[in-house]
């Protein structure tokens, strides 16, 4: 088995849904290149071979070590420190041969520099096969890329290459006890030292891989504003040179329902030495960096679950006969077999577009870091993909993670009572789907950002808002479209947006005399009665986006139309129901 070349929709997405002349040419500006590719060719055929060896790692390695993680944990909490068992050694092992620590790092550090695409090609494909192992790798890679992006050269220089030989991890350090989404409350303390270090003191809890050996940290430094504009980064290692006390300890590691293989821990600091990482009170912009990384790799994580729950009951419906017959060839569950990949193949498809923009977003949002030398095109490209990034974000998260659970339940309902037996798999799966559903956001916290950024939009400028719908009837473009999908696309999208706009309007509530002005639009008491419609707006939203990238798909590979109706005949009532309950509740 091989997760990639054993999967014709995987290999239709890595050869057409991803923007590779644009990210071949950022990455790669010049042939021959310094690791001796003669041209894009060569390149993407060294790209298709790695994510063909992930492929089989994970389907051939990490799948079979899952449910030994799932009986017997991570390792322990021993002497303030997490200690991995063999199963977790193994796999960190594993990777370290197959330089996944380094993949997406550049070469001075011992990486491979490949796009970040790949990353999350490999990153779904370990979801699939083991979300706790997934989850644990995440820690290394995504911890290089914060520590190369906004250490200085002499800590980076540390300890990327420390992370890349498999020695090094780390953790993102948010929440505390009291203190979740609202950060604003967050109680760590930075108190200032002579030398230019920090102390910090407090606790963080959930904090998945804390015992990793070093963090980045939100602390407000003393003095600082009670609020998100108040909060600091720091970054601070377990370990400090000279010292024989650990500078931070791990008080214990979560019992979880599901993502028995990860560790999830209590950091303890207590006079912790740190260092600041950029500008004071500039730790909620930086964490928003990791952020955006972070949801779209959860999604692509949820994504690779519900392959994995959809093949296994793929595979035990054909095999299971009742009435004489394989139940996959029964009515209902044919339908409901065909409904659930349709879902998938739609994610994966709207999760590969999404990450080609952020790939882009990622190369130069780093040139900007590093060298601010952005050329006209670049700056162009740069706030294209930004723009892509920033709406797509909460509503991949969103999406992927809500359906992922939804679909591993539908996966045990497929095996009856078997699917509620610890034997088989799918009882794993969706009991760790419901961590993506809570880590790097809830799907509540998603949808209120998805809101925010539309009611940005809409009050930024009402005249441009509302001309988009009243001016851009579809009819008088259906003339030019030769092809059926684009019809009911512009038909779905246009009556989505006419939808939107009433709903907009009756919560806001300008008023027909003030329906242009700006600050009608932004009474904050009327953008508070919208908010109740914050989830079913973005179920909207990302079924809708779903399906421009189907028909975007669909205009470069008309065999790609089948998923396109698939998928509009699968939404249409869902569309529907939300578009009353708009109307009932307003």
């Amino acid at each position: 088995m091989n997760y990639y070349s054993d999967d014709p929709e995987w290999k239709w997405m890595f050869k057409n849904g991803i923007n590779w002349d644009t990210i071949i040419s950022l990455y790669y500006p010049t042939f021959p290149t310094e690791d001796g590719f003669e041209n894009k060719e060569e390149v993407l055929t060294f790209l298709e071979e790695l994510v063909m060896a992930t492929g089989d790692w994970c389907a051939n390695a990490v799948a079979n070590r899952a449910h030994l993680l799932d009986e017997h944990g991570p390792g322990q909490v021993l002497n303030g420190r997490t200690i991995p068992n063999e199963h977790l050694e193994k796999f960190y092992s594993e990777a370290k041969e197959l330089g996944i620590f380094g993949l997406l790092l550049p070469r001075k550090f011992g990486g491979l520099h490949c796009p970040n695409t790949i990353g999350m090609m490999a990153f779904s494909q370990l979801g699939r096969a083991c979300l706790s192992s997934c989850t644990q790798l995440a820690f290394f890679s995504s911890m290089a890329d914060m520590a190369y992006r906004f250490l200085d050269d002499e800590k980076s220089d540390r300890i990327v290459p420390q992370i890349v030989e498999g020695n090094l991890s780390g953790s993102m350090c948010l929440t505390e006890p009291g203190c979740g989404s609202d950060l604003g409350m967050l109680k760590t303390t930075a108190t200032p030292q002579e030398d230019g270090t920090y102390l910090l003191n407090g606790s963080k809890i959930f904090i998945t891989n804390g015992g990793g050996g070093m963090g980045f940290v939100l602390a407000k430094i003393k003095g600082s504003e009670d609020s998100l504009d108040g909060i600091s980064m720091f970054f601070t290692e377990q370990e400090i040179e000279g010292s024989e006390e650990l500078n931070y300890t791990i008080e214990k590691s979560e019992h979880k329902m599901g993502l028995h293989g990860s560790f999830t821990c209590t950091v303890v600091y207590d006079n912790s030495k740190a260092t600041l990482v950029g500008n004071a009170e500039d730790g909620f912009k930086y964490m928003l960096h990791l952020m955006n990384e972070a949801r779209i790799a959860v999604g692509f994580q949820a994504l690779g679950v519900m392959e994995a729950s959809l093949k296994y009951a793929r595979d035990y419906a054909e095999e299971r006969v009742q009435f004489g017959k394989p139940i996959a060839e029964l009515p209902l569950m044919k339908r409901n077999l065909e409904d659930f990949e349709t879902e998938r193949d739609a994610i994966r498809a709207l999760l590969v577009d999404t990450e080609s923009h952020f790939d882009i977003y990622q190369l130069l949002h780093l040139k900007k870091t590093k060298t601010n030398d952005l050329t006209k095109e670049e700056e162009v490209l740069f706030e294209e993909a930004k723009l892509w990034t920033r709406k797509r974000t909460p509503l991949v998260k969103y999406y992927a993670c809500e359906a992922s659970t939804t679909l591993t339940q539908r996966a045990i309902q497929v095996l009856g009572g078997y699917g509620f037996m610890k034997e088989y798999p799918v009882e794993r799966y969706h009991r760790d789907s419901f961590a993506p559903l809570l880590y790097e956001g809830t799907s509540q916290i998603q949808a209120l950002m998805a809101l925010k950024d539309v009611v940005k939009y809409a009050i930024q400028d009402p005249t441009k808002f509302f001309s988009s719908v009243f001016y851009k009837h579809p009819a008088a473009e259906f003339l030019n479209l030769t092809d059926e999908w684009n019809r009911q696309y512009k038909s779905a999208h246009y009556r989505f947006k006419k939808k939107m706009i009433g709903l907009l309007y009756s919560c806001l509530n300008p008023g027909a005399a003030k329906i242009l002005s700006f600050k009608a639009w932004a009474d904050p008491e009327n953008v508070n009665d919208l908010m109740i419609h914050a989830e079913t707006l973005t179920q909207a939203l990302s079924y809708m986006e779903t399906l421009r990238v189907l028909c975007e798909h669909s205009n470069k590979d008309s065999k790609r139309a089948d998923l396109f109706y698939r998928y509009h005949k699968l939404i249409q009532p869902r569309m529907e129901a939300i578009y009353k309950d708009w109307t009932i509740r307003t």
